[in-house]
């Protein structure tokens, strides 16, 4: 399946965390959701990337949103991840991997020359109404929880305003490279 696009209905699902608890996506309605599904628990990237959304946990959670982990990983895998790494936030198994399909994020990848499914680490993050609010495929860890946390703080009630946040910073940062070039031209003339 195609990922959903901003501003479809995010699909719903029930999958249990690594307490063993249900959790259903439609649950949540009134909260902002940040879904991110990862490949496997215990591995650097993913490790490193569950961690940093530890560490902002209280930010996030400021900023009005749940966050919610997904891998194919079991319960019990899940459980031995959250307690060696102190997550503060569910960790859901997609056993069957029907929820990342439904994402579009399960497909085939290829590793030191090994063909193989599994799931691509992207990001959802789902507005109170239950619409996806801004999607980030191929998530690349390093500064990505700090991008979600910019995307809610920019408003990620309203449809769309996570994306409107960021460009007014891009165009700042190009207004500025002009004067930092006028700045050094005088130093080379003397």
């Amino acid at each position: 399946m195609p990922i959903p696009q901003t501003g479809t209905p995010a699909p719903d699902f029930q999958l249990q965390d690594q307490n063993g608890n249900d959790v259903k996506l439609s649950q949540l309605r009134g909260k902002n959701v940040v879904l991110y599904f990862y490949p496997k628990d215990d591995t650097p990237g993913c490790t490193r990337e569950a961690c940093d959304f530890r560490d902002e946990h209280s930010a996030l959670q400021e900023a009005g949103a749940v966050v919610l982990g997904v891998s194919p990983d079991d319960i019990r895998s899940h459980q031995k991840f959250a307690t060696k790494f102190s997550l503060p936030f569910p960790l859901l198994a997609d056993t069957g991997h029907q929820v990342a399909e439904s994402y579009g994020v399960w497909g085939e990848k290829s590793l030191y020359g090994r063909t193989f499914m599994g799931i691509t680490r992207a990001t959802f993050l789902i507005d109170t109404e239950g619409k996806v609010a801004r999607v980030w495929p191929k998530v690349k860890v390093q500064g990505h929880v700090q991008d979600i946390l910019q995307s809610l703080k920019g408003g990620a009630e309203e449809e769309g305003a996570p994306v409107q946040k960021k460009a007014p910073v891009k165009k700042a940062a190009a207004a500025s490279k002009p004067a930092a070039t006028a700045k050094k031209a005088p130093a080379r003339r003397k």
